[in-house]
């Protein structure tokens, strides 16, 4: 598993570490309305995934709403931030912070993203959230991006997902 920390504490991740060229894992995740949201739900498209601890913590405030800018310079691709928030917390996080172009979804029902795409933390003050992960998954479900982030409380590296996306 990669390293992480948070705030130079090392963090410890559960579930399969995710590589480049591998085909993606399918996952079941709730959209805002509680319907479900799969690998499938957005086939042909390129996506990226974002996994964050908590939409309501600056960092991952900062790193939405910047994919939300970007979001509309991206055709044919879906951003979706995975977060432990539940859907309610999240409809509410996107209609203060006018986040409409990035899907915001949650795996609080039984972590199947985080442990899908090994980023679920395991123990600690950050137990089941999820780190901070960016994968890119093309049309064809190959993965063709993977940053897990080396420091929870730090950005992703934005030009890296965007060069591969565009």
């Amino acid at each position: 598993m990669p390293q992480v920390t948070l705030k130079g504490n090392p963090v410890t991740l559960e579930g399969t570490e995710i590589q480049v060229g591998q085909s993606a894992p399918d996952f079941n995740v709730q959209l805002q309305d509680m319907s479900d949201y799969t690998l499938q739900s957005g086939a042909g498209k390129t996506r990226i995934f974002l996994t964050v601890p908590s939409l309501d913590t600056p960092v991952c405030d900062t790193e939405v709403r910047r994919f939300n800018e970007e979001a509309s310079k991206l055709p044919d691709t879906e951003i979706v931030a995975v977060s432990m928030d539940l859907p309610m917390a999240q409809a509410r996080w996107c209609g203060a912070a006018g986040v409409e172009n990035v899907k915001t979804v949650s795996d609080h029902r039984d972590a199947s993203f985080g442990k899908a795409y090994g980023a679920l933390v395991s123990g600690g003050p950050l137990a089941r959230f999820l780190c901070r992960a960016v994968f890119v998954v093309d049309g064809d479900n190959k993965v063709t991006h993977v940053q897990y982030v080396p420091e929870i409380a730090e950005e992703p590296d934005y030009d890296a997902v965007l060069s591969v996306v565009r």
